[in-house]
């Protein structure tokens, strides 16, 4: 069952690290149509990354759209995010949801592992992510998932991210194995239009296309 506060399908655009124009490229991304937006910065500068996901949280609540942190439990709850994303080693979804309250959105990499999948929709996670499907400049040494693993964890009742090396032209096989979400990094923030890069991926699916649909 789709968390209340999950959207629907649509691109899942993540940050890519410090940046001076973070807040201007984020805004073009959700001007682009991305229906949600993680915050991924892996740097030891706390007093920095908490403003900046401060000034997102709030940029994505006026624009009406889900603010994902990642990895970080006490940054979502510092920033009042009501999302995060919880990598292998980045604690249990019970503890999250302690912390964030009984009605945040908490995500998961399940990388290529259908059981770790099983185990985690138990465990009580929102959504579920698998990747990489594609070479990924961002992570080069990651696990390679089969799109099967999209239509295999169909029966667990919760959205799938695809996450992996994901572009415009290699991206429909996830979809129509039962992606609900792309998430990109480096091919909407680490292109020259962000704006229009994230409509390119929007534009793949129908609600997008149709937004009466």
């Amino acid at each position: 069952m789709r968390h209340p506060l999950l959207p629907a399908p649509g691109l899942y655009a993540i940050t890519d690290g410090p940046r001076e124009d973070l807040l201007a490229a984020a805004a073009a991304a959700l001007e682009g149509g991305a229906v949600l937006l993680q915050y991924r910065d892996k740097t030891v500068d706390a007093q920095r990354r908490l403003r900046e996901a401060r000034a997102l949280a709030g940029l994505c609540a006026e624009a009406g759209v889900l603010f994902i942190v990642n990895d970080d439990v006490e940054l979502a709850l510092a920033c009042g995010a009501r999302a995060v994303h919880l990598g292998a080693d980045d604690g249990d979804i019970a503890a999250a949801r302690r912390r964030l309250g009984a009605d945040a959105v908490i995500g998961v990499s399940c990388y290529d592992d259908l059981d770790r999948a099983r185990r985690l929709a138990a465990a009580g996670a929102d959504y579920l992510a698998f990747g990489a499907f594609y070479p990924s400049p961002t992570k080069p040494l990651a696990h390679r998932a089969d799109p099967g693993l999209l239509s295999a964890s169909a029966a667990l009742g919760l959205p799938r991210v695809a996450i992996g090396g994901i572009r415009p032209d290699n991206a429909a096989p996830l979809i129509e194995a039962g992606a609900d979400y792309l998430a990109v990094i480096s091919e909407v923030f680490g292109q020259t239009d962000v704006s229009a890069a994230a409509r390119r991926f929007a534009a793949l699916f129908p609600a997008f296309r149709n937004p009466s649909a």
